[in-house]
């Protein structure tokens, strides 16, 4: 027998705040054992797989 369709929570903002929350930790974690161009370079590293990611989506 089916269950009736019930409504569910939306995670999309807890997701997003503990993403940012690991980022920085992350970000934090890079700085102390390499410094802070390494930091640079993994956020531009991130920032070309992002968009690099978003063009495929988008062109699908």
């Amino acid at each position: 027998m089916a269950r009736p369709i019930q409504r569910v929570e939306n995670y999309t903002t807890p997701a997003l705040v503990m993403g940012f929350v690991n980022l920085i930790w992350v970000f934090g974690v890079i700085w102390v054992v390499w410094g802070l161009p390494a930091v640079m370079l993994t956020g531009l590293a991130m920032n070309y797989a992002i968009t690099f990611l978003e063009r495929r989506v988008r062109n699908r």
